[in-house]
């Protein structure tokens, strides 16, 4: 019989670099030593990439009406208003309250300060799904994940890319709660998902990724069998309910329970309803999808080839977030543009999880997407100025026929103008949508003063008899929202206003005297 050789532990495989406890598959820890090094390169041309691709955000004054509202907002915010009270959105605080914190640091006279965080937030994205990507797969792989971002970031119409707005906001907060939650850190994984969901509602789907690799690593640590794998799950999932509800909670307690919960969930049925107006969202879902896939199809063609050929394991929670995802952007059936960004962080790292996989194929990926990044920079500096042209045409005019103390009404859907023209606004209601129900370009499908927020008529009429405005602008412009169909809206036109001036297309009224 042959002798055994004696095995010593010099012998044995090295398990450095095996992390036994994952939560879905066996990871690569980069080598010792060379974080450091990997960081100090790597961030500056994330920087340097996110300067590039973002660089029209600077050239703007305002990208797109969010923009303007939360900028009119911040300031009635900071002069006294209420949030969900006196000043309404039907978005969670986190923003608006951002809005409010850096222009009143840096001056309400540019956006420069929000655009700037803005760029920071895309930073940060890169670097949490860089992060995330070296940890699993390796640096050349962070590095992927952190430049890919980046370059598929710009890629949708530049009023949803470039504008700082609550999607970009959001994505930071939804990276980190994966980060999170890839090292087991269920409670900060918990409070980074509560940031998510109080930048935008939608935020909060990533708990249905984390809830799946909670269960998923308490069942892989079954060391003293199935009931200490179950007290581990209950931990880890009771830690991860903990970190998303108390600061919810919090949030809510502060700013009135009931009202939060109206503004932000329950007072929106009919803004979110597509009846009779199916042909317009699904050509706008279509045209938005078609737009997303020409910029990432560098990265989401790999994945379906290895999807179709089932042949891209070890990633179950990344599917699970990108499907989570896109429940997030068919939310509300109204598919704008900007509501595609949720879907790039899962969408990135499955792309480099395939790419990985298809060696032959890396080049032409990055190929594709280094040129349709160049192509979506070249749209963003080139994007005809229409909207803002007009907006600063309305906004000249109100300056014209106002004092800066007077009050003014635009009855439109252009917010901006009130802060372009650095006036306050009459209502608490800052565009005419909530008074009908307008949005997006559907139409005349469910516009009308009974399609308005619950209350809300009720709380206008009060706001126009205690403060009447000195100047109301109808901006509605042939729109289904125009005086001729909102008849409470008429009457106050004809009761106490006469008709003053243009601007634009939009028709300026003055009070009678």
């Amino acid at each position: 019989m042959p002798s055994v050789p004696h095995i010593t532990a010099a012998k044995l495989p090295s398990q450095r670099g095996v992390v036994r406890r994952s939560p879905v598959s066996v990871i690569r820890r980069p080598a010792a030593g060379g974080g450091h090094r990997f960081w100090v390169r790597l961030l500056p041309v994330l920087a340097a990439l996110a300067v590039l691709t973002h660089l029209p955000s600077f050239l703007r004054t305002v990208w797109n009406p969010d923009e303007g509202f939360l900028a009119t907002q911040a300031r009635l915010l900071a002069h006294g208003g209420v949030l969900y009270e006196t000043v309404v959105d039907r978005k969670p605080p986190i923003l608006p309250w951002l809005y409010e914190a850096l222009l009143g640091a840096f001056g309400y006279g540019s956006l420069w300060p929000l655009r700037t965080a803005a760029l920071l937030a895309h930073i940060a994205t890169a670097a949490l799904l860089a992060s995330t990507a070296r940890r699993r797969w390796g640096g050349r792989a962070g590095v992927a994940a952190g430049a890919g971002y980046l370059l598929v970031s710009a890629g949708l119409a530049p009023a949803d890319t470039q504008a700082a707005t609550f999607e970009v906001f959001m994505l930071p907060w939804t990276a980190a709660a994966f980060w999170c939650a890839d090292r087991r850190r269920w409670m900060c994984a918990g409070l980074a998902a509560a940031g998510a969901a109080l930048t935008k509602q939608t935020g909060g789907a990533v708990l249905l990724p984390l809830a799946w690799m909670a269960w998923r690593a308490a069942r892989g640590s079954g060391e003293h069998g199935e009931r200490g794998a179950r007290r581990e799950r209950i931990r880890a999932r009771t830690r991860l309910a903990l970190g998303f509800l108390v600061p919810l909670i919090a949030v809510a307690a502060a700013l009135g329970p009931g009202r939060f919960l109206f503004w932000t969930v329950t007072g929106s049925g009919s803004y979110i309803s597509a009846s009779g107006a199916w042909l317009v969202v699904a050509g706008r879902a279509l045209g938005n999808t078609g737009i997303l896939l020409v910029s990432c199809a560098g990265l989401a063609v790999p994945v379906a080839w290895l999807a179709v050929r089932r042949s891209l394991p070890g990633v179950v929670d990344l599917w699970i977030w990108l499907a989570a995802s896109a429940m997030a952007v068919i939310t509300g059936f109204q598919f704008y543009g900007h509501y595609f960004l949720q879907l790039l962080p899962p969408l990135v790292l499955l792309g480099v999880a395939a790419l990985r996989r298809l060696p032959r194929w890396r080049r032409p990926a990055a190929a594709w997407t280094a040129l349709a990044a160049c192509g979506f920079l070249a749209w963003g500096l080139s994007v005809p100025r229409t909207d803002l042209d007009h907006s600063e045409e309305v906004a000249a005019a109100i300056g014209h026929r106002t004092t800066p103390g007077e009050r003014v009404l635009v009855w439109g859907m252009h917010p901006e103008e009130y802060w372009l023209a650095d006036r306050i606004p009459a209502s608490r209601y800052l565009t005419a949508g909530f008074l009908t129900n307008f949005s997006g370009g559907r139409g005349d499908a469910r516009v009308g003063e009974r399609f308005a927020v619950p209350g809300a008529w009720q709380a206008f009429r009060r706001e126009m008899a205690q403060h009447p405005p000195a100047l109301i602008v109808d901006d509605s412009r042939g729109a289904p929202y125009g005086p001729r169909h909102v008849q409470d809206f008429k009457k106050l036109l004809d009761s106490q206003y006469r008709p003053v001036g243009s601007a634009g297309g939009a028709v300026l009224y003055a009070r009678r005297r």
